[in-house]
C-alpha cells in the first residue's frame, strides 16, 4: 500500500502538470493565431481545474497505473475554432504540433534537472535521492510519451492535423472528415490497453520512438551529471 501510495503521489502531479501545458499550449497558439475560443472560455489558464477531466486525468491513468500498464491520460480538450484562424490550414498544423512540442521541452527541462540532481549527489546516481531520481525519470516519461502518443497520425490526435495540412487540399479534406470516427478509435485503444494490456498495443504504436527519445534525453542529463 505505501509503494502505490508514492507511485500515486509521484504519478498524478506529473501527468497533470504534462496534460495542462499540453492543453494550455494549443490554446495559447491558436490564440495567437487569431482565434480566441480557448481566451474567452477561460481555458488558457494553468489552474488544472479548468483542464482536469475526472475520467481522463485520474481513474484511467491510475486504474493503467495499477494494472501495470503504459500510463496516459487526457484533459478536457482546449475548444479550437479552425474558421477563426489567420490561416486556417497552417493554423492547425501549428496548434496541433503545440501540445506535443511543449511536453518535449518539459521533458528536456526534466532531464537538465535529473542531471543537476545527480551532479549535485557527487556525481553518483546511487547516491542521490532514489524518491527525488524516481519523480523526474517518471515526470520525463509522461511527457515524452505524451508527446509521442498525441503525434499518432490518428484522428482525433493532434498528429492527424499535421498529416491533414500536409496533404493536399482535396486529400486533407477527406482524411479530415475520418475526425468524426476518432473517438471511436480512441475508446478502442484505450479498452485494449485497460482490458488486454498483454496485448502491448500501446507499446507496438508509440514504443520506438519514446524509447528514442528517452535514451537521448538520459544520455543528456548523464553529460550533465559529469558521469
Amino acid at each position: 500500500m505505501t509503494d502505490t501510495l508514492i507511485q500515486a503521489l509521484i504519478l498524478i502531479p506529473c501527468l497533470i502538470i504534462a496534460i495542462v501545458t499540453h492543453e494550455v499550449a494549443h490554446g495559447r497558439v491558436a490564440l495567437a493565431l487569431g482565434d480566441t475560443t480557448a481566451r474567452d472560455l477561460k481555458r488558457l489558464s494553468l489552474n488544472p481545474l479548468r483542464h482536469v477531466d475526472p475520467v481522463g486525468t485520474l481513474l484511467v491513468p491510475g486504474a493503467l497505473a495499477l494494472a501495470g500498464g503504459p500510463v496516459f491520460g487526457w484533459a478536457k480538450p482546449v475548444p479550437v475554432r479552425m474558421d477563426r484562424l489567420n490561416n486556417p490550414r497552417f493554423g492547425m498544423m501549428a496548434v496541433g504540433a503545440a501540445g506535443p512540442a511543449v511536453n518535449i521541452v518539459l521533458a528536456l527541462i526534466g532531464a537538465l534537472a535529473l542531471g543537476l540532481v545527480v551532479r549535485m549527489a557527487a556525481g553518483s546516481a546511487e547516491i542521490a535521492s532514489p524518491l527525488l531520481v524516481q519523480a523526474v525519470i517518471t515526470f520525463i516519461g509522461i511527457n515524452v510519451f505524451l508527446a509521442m502518443f498525441n503525434l499518432l497520425p490518428i484522428p482525433p490526435f493532434d498528429g492527424s492535423h499535421i498529416v491533414q495540412g500536409l496533404l493536399p487540399e482535396r486529400l486533407g479534406a477527406a482524411y479530415g472528415s475520418l475526425q468524426r470516427y476518432g473517438m471511436v478509435v480512441f475508446a478502442l485503444l484505450v479498452a485494449l490497453t485497460w482490458l488486454a494490456p498483454e496485448l502491448g498495443i500501446i507499446e507496438w504504436l508509440v514504443g520506438g520512438p519514446f524509447n528514442w527519445v528517452m535514451d537521448h534525453l538520459i544520455a543528456f542529463a548523464t553529460t550533465i551529471a559529469g558521469e
